[in-house]
């Protein structure tokens, strides 16, 4: 029964942990938007919606993740709760953060290119806060891995950049800022993430992730099978 209680504080431990590691993440999302030398793939696709519609950065992106975790589930990737919580906050937290931000806009490319990076920094180790729940990952990590498992023959790495590919062209039509940033963000980001991770002595692929069915369980003391 101990360990029971134990494994369920540690579920309900695990989510305020996912809610503080997508803050430092989305206030490393921000920095990267606040550098204004150009967005990010997603965040390019982000603001080229809230351009042409009603809704501000945040419910743009968290259409953008809802829409992604509705194909997650009908790929059969691995969701949990994580995956969620995710979905629903981290594109609301990023617009907090713009929203807030008393600076004036930077104009100054190289102080941009600083700031970007910093932004990295706060992304690797919100997504280092966030995954140590063991939770799942987000809808767009989970996307790729579904596409990955599809196109066996083809390096995932070929498979992400081909999906940003594809979200960049369609958040440029639409708008979005694309500048030296985005370049930087697509080919900088996993280098400064690798480099973040190895000095905390962090792997991510030595997580032992709980789905959605599990995590259920878990909580109920039931078992139910998914």
């Amino acid at each position: 029964m101990k360990t029971e209680n134990n494994k369920r504080s540690g579920i309900i431990l695990g989510w305020l942990k996912i809610v503080a590691g997508l803050l430092v993440f989305s206030f490393g999302v921000h920095l990267t938007i606040y550098a204004n030398i150009g967005l990010a793939p997603w965040d390019c696709l982000g603001m080229g919606i809230a351009n042409h519609t009603p809704f501000n950065y945040g419910i743009s992106m968290t259409i953008i993740a809802v829409t992604i975790l509705i194909i997650d589930v009908l790929l059969k990737e691995r969701i949990g709760f994580g995956t969620v919580i995710d979905a629903l906050l981290t594109g609301n937290f990023v617009q907090m953060f713009n929203s807030v931000d008393p600076l004036p806009p930077n104009e100054n490319i190289w102080i941009g290119i600083a700031v970007m990076l910093a932004g990295f920094v706060f992304m690797a180790l919100g997504m280092w806060i966030y995954m140590s729940a063991e939770q799942c990952c987000g809808p767009r990590d989970a996307l790729l891995v579904a596409l990955g498992k599809r196109l066996p023959k083809i390096p995932i790495g070929i498979v992400e950049v081909l999906l940003w590919s594809g979200v960049l062209l369609v958040g440029w039509l639409l708008g979005g800022q694309v500048g030296i940033g985005t370049l930087i963000s697509t080919f900088g980001a996993g280098l400064v993430m690798q480099l973040v991770y190895s000095l905390i002595r962090f792997e991510p692929r030595e997580l032992k992730h709980k789905g959605l069915f599990e995590t259920v369980r878990i909580l109920s003391g039931k078992r139910i099978d998914p």
